[in-house]
């Protein structure tokens, strides 16, 4: 922190120096208000985004008039290379945009980050909606690409908002609701495409990406105006716009003793950051988040291995398995007259099952639902696999010699077992592990790495969400690995590894303040993290610095 930054923070710092007891540590945060939580919750909106992009594409790419249009007039299909290419490109946007994004959020802040992805990600629509123009095929592409970016920036400092708004007793709560708005999106986009898939106009396919239009406009529109992060605005040594800041975020006036004691709070950390992260160039500021042991769990090397592997391993799941490809997996069991009807099931499943991680995450904690959650899942892929491979669909014989389509499953109410099964799996996801991830690696790094550690991780989920989406149609496919059910074994193997990550590596952030985590983490392991309470503040520690203390100029606050 720069001389002037402490000119300003010494006040805020003197004002609590005496806040060193666990008691005052208990009265950091102002409670909690309606507008509070409706402020910090708009944020959540941003999910609407990643799931609808990614559920509106199989209907567009099912569309006939578009296959027509990509392809010619009566093709049975966007043929495999385009459809690689279709469905790939956003990812790819994404993860460069998760990168760049990390670096804008530290010079432009988290909002107007936030809103500059909008803003791209509507002229990725533009582009989008050229088809019909001409070459649809270039129009999809270059559009989804440049839409990536927008997601890329979306996805990665939505995040990185919500959790420096959010107030600390409710904040995995509320940014649980990214996951949720994820999954309303994916719904969003499957009755959107029901609704277009009978016209025979090229509305068929332009409607459904002409509506992402809307996500951007509410998002972007509703930021101009909400309050950029607190925590931005002090490691930009701006304590007045600070102050300002976290009293429209909490609803109490500035002068507050809530407002004086977060604030000092969250100076004082910065400081205590700074101290064993000093500020570099561009280049060392991304070096910065691998230095230090990977065994040591302080170290940002550790908590950036974490944050990448975290939604490395929520990609691991297999859960993308069932969104993007349930479709054909139902209709391969010949067991399924309506395929499309137990796809919306699933997605319905995934939509009311998210909002129980809002109590759960804040009842029981992070690491115990990603626990629990881990070893849910690995037992349903197991079971789905079991049954698959030992009297399941693989055993199908023909209705008709001459019609290869006529396969019917031998036992039908294994398929249904195995369906039921899938969906107990998509419960443990969408209460565990789908909003967990978001919201452990939006806590576990310092304020001076924390936009480019969450950037990372957002990156490696859009980067496993690609590798997972191009080798699964080669792992399943008739003429390539032909795994049928035996694809499940993968999952489940997946989800035993998560299980056994998360009892070893994932720390218990719940109830903590983004500055106390990093304390917590300093003092304990993961495995004896959830016993850990903090006794003192960063502010009491900082007070009885006298040089910290001396004020040698006007304080901003």
């Amino acid at each position: 922190m720069s001389s002037n930054e402490k000119d300003v923070a010494a006040p805020a710092a003197a004002h609590v120096g005496d806040l060193a007891t666990t008691q005052d540590v208990e009265r950091i945060e102002a409670p909690v208000t309606w507008k509070a939580y409706l402020i910090c919750a708009f944020a959540s909106f941003g999910g609407i985004f990643f799931g609808y992009d990614s559920g509106y594409i199989n209907g567009v790419l099912g569309a006939r008039i578009f296959i027509d249009a990509v392809e010619y007039v009566g093709a049975k299909e966007v043929n495999e290379s385009h459809t690689s290419l279709i469905v790939s490109i956003l990812s790819c946007g994404t993860f460069f945009g998760a990168l760049i994004a990390g670096d804008l959020a530290e010079f432009i802040g988290r909002k107007w980050t936030v809103i500059l992805g909008c803003f791209i990600y509507m002229i990725g629509v533009i582009i989008q909606m050229i088809t019909g123009l001409g070459d649809e095929l270039g129009a999809i592409v270059a559009g989804r690409l440049i839409a990536g970016v927008g997601v890329g920036f979306e996805s990665a400092i939505v995040i990185l908002y919500m959790s420096e708004i959010c107030p600390r007793k409710v904040r995995g709560a509320l940014v649980a609701g990214y996951q949720f708005c994820i999954t309303i999106g994916l719904m969003l986009a499957a009755c959107v495409v029901y609704a277009t898939e009978g016209r025979t106009d090229t509305g068929s396919y332009r409607i459904p990406i002409a509506i992402q239009f809307a996500w951007a406009i509410i998002l972007g529109g509703g930021l101009f105006f909400l309050p950029d992060s607190p925590r931005y605005f002090v490691k930009k040594g701006n304590l007045a716009a600070a102050t300002e800041s976290l009293s429209r975020l909490r609803g109490q006036p500035k002068e507050s003793e809530y407002i004086q004691v977060e604030l000092a709070e969250i100076v004082a950390n910065e400081e205590y950051e700074r101290q064993l992260i000093p500020s570099t160039t561009w280049f060392g500021s991304w070096a910065n988040c691998f230095k230090g042991s990977v065994f040591k769990a302080n170290s940002n090397l550790r908590k950036t291995i974490l944050g990448t592997s975290m939604q490395m391993m929520q990609q691991w799941t297999g859960v993308n398995f069932i969104f993007y490809y349930s479709t054909p997996f139902l209709k391969s069991t010949g067991a399924i007259s309506n395929t499309f009807l137990i796809s919306m099931v699933f997605t319905i499943i995934n939509v009311c099952s998210t909002p129980i991680s809002f109590y759960t995450v804040e009842k029981f904690g992070r690491r115990t639902i990603l626990f629990w959650g881990a070893l849910g899942m690995l037992i349903c892929q197991f079971l789905v696999a079991i049954i698959g491979v030992t009297v399941g669909f693989n055993h199908t014989h023909l209705l008709d010699p001459t019609d290869t389509d006529s396969a019917v499953a031998d036992n039908v109410s294994a398929v249904n077992a195995q369906i039921a099964f899938i969906a107990i799996f998509i419960f443990f996801f969408a209460s565990t592990w789908g909003p967990g991830a978001w919201i452990v690696i939006g806590e576990i790094f310092p304020l001076p790495i924390r936009a480019r550690g969450v950037g990372l991780s957002t990156a490696s989920n859009w980067l496993w969400n690609t590798i997972i989406a191009v080798i699964t149609p080669y792992m399943v496919g008739e003429k390539r690995g032909n795994l049928k059910s035996s694809v499940f074994f993968v999952w489940g193997a997946l989800c035993t590894g998560a299980f056994i990550y998360t009892y070893f590596l994932v720390p218990e952030t719940k109830g903590l303040s983004l500055e106390q985590v990093d304390k917590m983490m300093e003092e304990t392991t993961p495995r004896t993290s959830a016993k850990w309470k903090p006794t003192s503040t960063f502010a009491g520690h900082h007070a009885s610095d006298e040089a910290y203390l001396k004020p040698q100029g006007e304080a901003a606050v």
